[in-house]
């Protein structure tokens, strides 16, 4: 099972200051099930349990800074030893798999019905094919509040932060799911006419009206699909293994 998934998004596509991988249990372990989700939560671990899971697979990694105890002192820490008490095993599918050919940013665009994608800062590490973010287009462009509407559909979102509306319509479209502001700057230059993220800083909406259409969408929003991807990946390449989507909005943001 894990080799299936690092197969697909090879560890060495992982940014430096990431930790995807085994982050807890032994891989040998004969699955049960696999509990697919975005964070591992002690509601998502009581889930697991509930539907006989245990194998939980995440986008983002429970252990993403090295512990110096294991207690009940936060929620990283219970949750580590719920796992081992309860011999689930947790897997995680990081930076490696927003940056992996047919990845997250794919599954984001494939949502927006983008065609002709390709990664939107390619790069090659050791032999292996990856990069940050993409880009793709419609083949029929559309009015900058249509496009507007089919994010705030697409990904159920009440609002969608934007810079000022372009006066153009959309063709291009370049994305990065999750923090992925880095890129605006690669958006443009790519000739882009918006640029989709999940999260942005205020002043970095400044200074490009006219020029690109700005949209955030939410961190969670944004990477919510990737269990479809674990979904894929495993039925394909572990076949009898049985897949479940949680049911667990792990978003610690309210929208009042």
């Amino acid at each position: 099972m894990v080799n299936a998934l690092e197969k697909f998004a090879p560890l060495p596509l992982q940014e430096d200051y990431d930790n995807a991988g085994l982050q807890v249990g032994l891989t040998e372990t004969e699955v049960s099930g696999a509990l697919l989700c975005l964070d591992v939560t002690e509601q998502v671990l009581d889930e697991a349990l509930e539907r006989g899971c245990n194998l939980v697979v995440s986008h983002h990694p429970l252990l993403f800074r090295g512990l110096k105890q294991v207690s009940d002192a936060n929620d990283v820490q219970r949750c580590v030893m719920k796992a081992i008490r309860n011999d689930i095993a947790i897997v995680s599918m990081h930076t490696n798999i927003d940056n992996a050919v047919g990845g997250v940013n794919y599954k984001i665009a494939e949502k927006l019905g983008l065609s002709n994608v390709s990664l939107l800062v390619p790069k090659n590490v050791g032999g292996i094919e990856g990069g940050s973010g993409v880009i793709g287009e419609y083949e029929c462009p559309m009015p900058t509040e249509v496009f507007v509407k089919r994010l705030k559909d697409t990904f159920g979102v009440a609002c969608v932060e934007a810079n000022q509306l372009l006066r153009r319509d959309i063709r291009r479209v370049a994305l990065c799911g999750g923090a992925g502001a880095f890129m605006l700057s690669d958006a443009v230059a790519a000739g882009a006419d918006a640029f989709v993220t999940g999260e942005m800083h205020y002043h970095e909406f400044f200074g490009h009206e006219q020029q690109i259409q700005i949209c955030v969408i939410g961190h969670y929003q944004s990477e919510q699909f990737t269990n479809e991807i674990f979904k894929t990946i495993i039925e394909e390449r572990c076949p009898g293994v049985r897949c479940c989507l949680t049911r667990t909005n792990t978003n610690p943001i309210i929208y009042l």
